[in-house]
């Protein structure tokens, strides 16, 4: 179908079918399919025996039901059998294709499969449980690492048997000589949240060839409900690579992670051969007015969620991932293409089923969009969002300069300008007397309500890694200079108001060659290499001490605005690319009643001031006598005190 013709069709004569029943019901003694398509004329059900080549063994022709919803009843236990669906619009027969509500497929996604989803259950998959990440599971309690399922456990010295697999990091007690690796590493570390890059089933992978070393991020959308059979041992059987994710989630839950499922809902792959497309062409995604498909993905297309249907189904998808996977959060990619309404829908469905769920997201496009800017949860628009926080990109650069410029340099490489976009990342984005909006880099006002609408981090999966933007940016600087400043960064995030988020392996130094954008790099540019850990375990060790004294202590913790703006006070003296603040910890219950942080990001050692007494160190719980009023602090480093008043 010509795009054009939706110019003239806003879809909006189409029905809504509220029923939560789309899919497949499935019983030993019949199957029930309905599928949602009010422009179809007809729709025939094929069953077939394998998951790819081969006739259909029998096709069934569906019966119109009410509100565009098509049905047909299959007396048989199809246990394993595996089925797709034909629609007749305009008169033309469209390829076969799965629906959007299916829960299992086999190779490549290509045909979907009925399945008894109670025999994907891993032996005590009943008695899983999230672990609590704190005493309030807060979202502000939260503290994320970030990773990709194969670059966890890939590489020739993980020490995992299953190396690419859910089942490699189900995998305990792995190591690379002397340093965990993989699920016991993020355990060692004290993470509580694990982000994983998308396990939806994706496009990009061939799963037919497993030998092969394929590699891809996964921002490619297949099938939403369906696990990725790349990941799994056997693709082909669509039961095998549900029981081995719920294996993998279990085996994170029990090391006391919760996981958080990277979400692609704003864009698919293969637009023309989507289910959304075959079975109702046009309704999914957004078009401009001459018709046209709209692109603020940057990927060709953008989806509808303001449209009834689709905001349905992002719901009940999600509530899905929940109640059957035991997700703990979402991260939602490009989650400004979004609308505000719908966002806010999921959160309080997401919120009635797991209290304490965490859902944050992207709080911009990659383009423009149709929808007006009022409505979409943008950055700016966060107040609007219900529990829903959005990344702190203004914190991102200030930390380390631009992510589109590989020679702009941020605060912690002696960038003094940055100072200001940093101390508003410390504040959670948030309001207080002290910042100087005009001189943020992105946002000159503040746009969180709370600490928990924000997600402080230094760098993620895109662009380069810390390591390899400092290498970029200060080539003649020395390694210890270097290694100094990704220190100070992760201090900053780890001590920062709002939702701290670390990419994985910055915490030992972690590279990927140089290469900014590895989404389909080879393993040898993604991998892991754990001598980085074992070779840079200073690092470890200090960020693991940074995790575990913001786990101890409220005052890093903060869950309310007003007491942001009440309980942090700068230093307006303190001298060009340093930071200084006090918090007051005894407004929050903590027992270090008041902290002070140095944070120098210049490169020449500096005077601060410091009052006067006895302090002490948090990191190294050493006295720190203050006898004149000030201290010294080395270049490109922080300095961390507290003292337990009376």
């Amino acid at each position: 179908m010509h795009p054009s013709i939706f110019a003239q069709n806003s879809f909006d004569n189409y029905p809504f079918y509220a029923e939560a029943n789309l899919g497949v019901e499935y019983s030993k003694k019949s199957s029930t399919f309905r599928v949602w398509s009010p422009p179809a004329q007809e729709i025939n059900l094929l069953l077939y025996k394998k998951d790819v080549g081969g006739e259909a063994y029998r096709i069934i022709a569906l019966s119109r039901g009410k509100n565009g919803c098509w049905l047909g009843k299959v007396k048989a236990n199809l246990q394993g059998i595996y089925y797709s669906f034909s629609a007749k619009i305009n008169d033309s027969w469209g390829e076969p294709t799965p629906d959007p509500y299916a829960k299992a497929c086999g190779t490549n996604g290509v045909r979907a499969m009925v399945t008894n989803l109670k025999l994907t259950d891993p032996d005590g998959w009943k008695k899983d449980r999230s672990p609590d990440f704190s005493e309030n599971n807060l979202p502000t309690d939260a503290i994320i690492s970030e990773w990709h399922i194969r670059d966890l456990t890939i590489a020739a010295n993980s020490g995992v048997t299953q190396k690419g697999k859910y089942l490699g990091l189900a995998e305990v007690d792995t190591k690379c000589e002397n340093v965990f690796t993989g699920l016991s590493h993020l355990k060692e570390m004290g993470f509580t949240h694990i982000h994983l890059l998308p396990i939806f089933d994706f496009n990009s992978i061939d799963e037919s060839e497993p030998e092969k070393n394929h590699y891809n991020w996964g921002y490619d959308p297949l099938h939403y409900n369906i696990p990725e059979g790349s990941y799994s041992t056997n693709p082909v059987d669509g039961m095998v690579r549900i029981k081995e994710l719920k294996t993998m989630i279990a085996a994170m839950h029990k090391a006391g992670l919760r996981v958080v499922m990277d979400v692609v809902y704003n864009h698919t792959s293969k637009l023309q051969h989507t289910p959304f497309t075959l079975l109702v062409p046009g309704y999914y995604y957004r078009q401009q007015p001459d018709g046209s498909y709209s692109n603020a993905s940057g990927c060709g297309n953008e989806t509808a969620s303001e449209r009834p249907m689709m905001r349905k189904f992002m719901i009940e998808s999600l509530a899905y991932w929940v109640e059957e996977f035991h997700i703990d959060g979402f991260r939602f990619d490009l989650m400004a293409i979004h609308d505000i309404e719908t966002m806010n829908a999921i959160s309080e469905k997401l919120h009635t089923i797991k209290p304490d769920i965490l859902l944050y997201g992207e709080g911009w496009g990659a383009g423009a969009s149709p929808l007006p800017e009022n409505e979409r949860a943008l950055k700016i628009n966060e107040p609007l969002l219900d529990r829903i926080a959005v990344f702190s990109d203004d914190m991102r650069d200030g930390i380390k300069g631009s992510v589109f410029s590989q020679a702009n340099r941020g605060f912690v490489m002696g960038n003094a300008g940055d100072k200001a976009s940093v101390e508003f990342g410390i504040v959670a984005a948030g309001q207080h007397d002290q910042i100087p909006y005009e001189h943020v880099n992105f946002d000159k006002a503040p746009y969180t309500t709370s600490p928990g609408g924000v997600v402080n981090y230094a760098s993620c999966h895109d662009n380069h890694t810390l390591w390899d933007k400092l290498q970029l940016a200060m080539p003649d600087a020395s390694d210890e200079d270097k290694k100094n400043m990704q220190r100070l960064a992760l201090t900053i995030v780890l001590t920062s108001q709002g939702i701290p988020f670390l990419h994985g392996g910055t915490e030992f130094y972690r590279s990927k060659k140089g290469v900014e954008n590895s989404y389909n790099q080879p393993d040898n540019i993604n991998e892991v290499n754990w001598n980085a850990k074992k070779d840079n375990m200073e690092l470890v060790l200090y960020v693991q001490s940074l995790i575990a004294m913001r786990k101890s202590h409220p005052a890093f913790r903060m869950n309310t605005a007003k007491q942001v703006a009440q309980n942090i006070r700068f230093d307006d003296g303190a001298p060009d690319g340093v930071i200084v603040y006090t918090i007051n910890g005894r407004a929050v219950g903590d027992e270090w009643t008041t902290i002070w942080l140095g944070l120098n990001g210049s490169n020449s050692e500096m005077k601060v001031n410091v009052p006067a007494g006895k302090w002490q160190n948090a990191i190294t719980n050493s006295e720190y006598d203050i006898h004149v009023g000030e201290a010294i602090l080395p270049k490109y480093a922080s300095l961390i005190l507290y003292r337990k008043d009376n």
